[in-house]
């Protein structure tokens, strides 16, 4: 999609947000979230799998849409991507709990 149709889809969205409009901005930018995926795999090698940083980057793709800010002098992709890694290292720091907690409590669930 051109640069001038993705504005046209970004003006309409806002004119009316409906989810077959958001639906369509998410499959123009889902190969943005597989750029930042395919990044954060590099640096987390194989203990989690492509697929799961993909979907987890989705989440933040959409809640970059449903958050941006078109006033600002920001463009989406940039907004975006950020986004989309915070989501997937949201994630990801999610699973793995029990490395964050106190190391006495930590031994104490371990042991359970």
């Amino acid at each position: 999609m051109k640069t001038v149709e993705k504005e046209k889809l970004w003006e309409e969205y806002q004119k009316n947000p409906s989810a077959e409009l958001r639906e369509k901005i998410i499959i123009e930018y889902a190969p943005l979230v597989r750029v930042v995926a395919g990044r954060l795999s590099m640096y987390l090698g194989y203990n989690v799998e492509y697929e799961d940083l993909v979907s987890y980057g989705i989440f933040g793709l959409i809640d970059a849409i449903d958050k941006f800010d078109r006033g600002k002098d920001v463009k989406f992709e940039t907004y975006a991507s950020l986004r989309i890694r915070g989501s997937i290292l949201d994630q990801i720091r999610k699973m793995d709990w029990i490395r964050r907690l106190p190391p006495d409590c930590a031994a104490e669930t371990q042991e359970n």
